[in-house]
């Protein structure tokens, strides 16, 4: 089935998402930029990943109907922000605030080799 507003394919929009998430070893889909977030819970994953220092590829969601509705089908968790590390979902902004607040997302980002670097948002 396309998508009404972009004539995309869901699986097309799929693999897209697959392919930006293979791409990079920290993806986050979110409302706005990691410069501009246009959301609270946006902003919130920013600041934790800005936090550990750990480099991330954002998605703005805003920008493309077919990828706001199709991150939701991909991961199948109905609110943005989304976060991937190594091409594994984490979760939303609650998740990731529990997770930070524990050591876990540390953890995470540690077991999977990524390190502060000083520009940390991309």
């Amino acid at each position: 089935m396309a998508d009404i507003t972009t004539n995309r394919d869901r699986g097309d929009v799929a693999e897209e998402i697959a392919q930006t998430i293979a791409s990079h070893p920290v993806v986050l889909f979110m409302k706005g930029t990691p410069t501009l977030p246009q959301c609270g819970f946006s902003t919130l994953v920013v600041a934790v990943l800005r936090h550990h220092g750990v480099a991330a590829h954002g998605v703005n969601v805003l920008a493309d109907p077919a990828i706001r509705q199709g991150i939701k089908l991909y991961s199948n968790w109905p609110t943005i922000p989304q976060l991937y590390v190594a091409g594994e979902f984490v979760g939303g902004a609650d998740i990731v605030r529990e997770m930070h607040e524990s050591g876990e997302l540390k953890e995470l980002f540690e077991r999977n080799g990524l390190h502060p670097d000083p520009e940390p948002i991309s």
